[in-house]
């Protein structure tokens, strides 16, 4: 398996984009290339996994929740090269709108912290720029 630092080709990904109560779930990023940031729980689609079976797994191992994963919502590409130009991530990630089932925000895999955050409180986090424009198209924060 290749890593995916210094890829040989793009990495699809998911993100679950889970709404509940007037809250959507995010995780703080605890590795690059978004390290630091709030950002939707998601991860890399493995070998024989459907998109939607990669965001259900993906948002229990980051953040405790069970979800049941839907339609896309959206569609992004994260490339990331060096000083030096070579391509240090290159992700295509598809995100899956999804319904809460069960489970308390406790981090996990990647994630330092998991938690519901309402709309209000998206101004005060380091919210990652695609996060947060698909929140905003998808009327959630402004």
């Amino acid at each position: 398996m290749s890593s995916n630092l210094f890829p040989d080709r793009p990495r699809l990904a998911v993100g679950a984009v889970v709404f509940r109560e007037s809250r959507v779930l995010l995780v703080r990023r605890g590795q690059p290339p978004a390290e630091g940031q709030w950002a939707l729980p998601g991860g890399s689609v493995e070998i024989g996994e459907t998109l939607g079976q990669a965001a259900e797994r993906e948002a229990r191992e980051e953040t405790g929740i069970a979800i049941r994963a839907g339609a896309p919502c959206g569609c992004l590409e994260v490339i990331q090269a060096d000083a030096h130009g070579r391509v240090r991530f290159h992700y295509v990630v598809i995100d899956l709108l999804a319904d809460y089932v069960e489970g308390s925000p406790r981090p996990g895999g990647d994630a330092a912290e998991a938690r519901w955050v309402e709309a209000a409180a998206l101004a005060h986090l380091p919210v990652n720029a695609d996060t947060a424009a698909l929140l905003r198209r998808l009327g959630f924060g402004g």
